[in-house]
């Protein structure tokens, strides 16, 4: 049996990557989620937004996703969404500004996979923006994701 040596690398260093990503890098313009290691890219994942993508999230509803660099402070296996990884908007900052401005900065903000029941239509709604302000993936993706992430892991999310 004729074994490829470079189908056999790629598998090999994707996999002890996993579990191993130190940092999240997510660039709306580009609509993709990249997971770091020692600040090289090891896997890129695209991913879909807030209906109301531009720009910083301000208040609860705008339907925008956050910029700035932030924590993964939790992972919830059993949410409405396959798999999500919490993050940890709002930070001080801009729950002082939300505050000036007279309005609730909002929060829940996540990386997930597909609601529950609609895995079916990832092919679809990974087209366009369709979240409240999260981060999601297909299924497959977000479970390649959850292996690789521990809480406590930075993410950046940028313009």
């Amino acid at each position: 049996m004729k074994i490829n040596i470079a189908l056999f690398l790629l598998a090999f260093s994707v996999l002890s990557h996993a579990g191993t990503a130190d940092k999240i890098t997510v660039s709306k313009s580009e609509k993709l989620l990249y997971l770091l290691k020692d600040g090289k890219v090891f896997a890129a994942y695209p991913v879909t937004f807030g209906r109301n993508p531009v720009g910083q999230k301000i208040k609860a509803g705008d339907n925008r996703t956050p910029e700035g660099v932030y924590l993964i402070d939790a992972k919830k296996e059993n949410s409405a969404y396959f798999k999500a990884l919490h993050i940890s908007y709002p930070n001080p900052k801009e729950i002082e500004q939300a505050k000036i401005s007279g309005v609730y900065p909002g929060g829940d903000i996540m990386v997930h996979g597909q609601k529950n029941g609609f895995a079916w239509a990832a092919f679809i709604v990974q087209l366009f923006n369709w979240t409240k302000g999260c981060i999601a993936l297909s299924n497959d993706n977000m479970e390649k994701v959850w292996q690789a992430v521990d809480v406590g892991t930075k993410i950046e999310i940028k313009p």
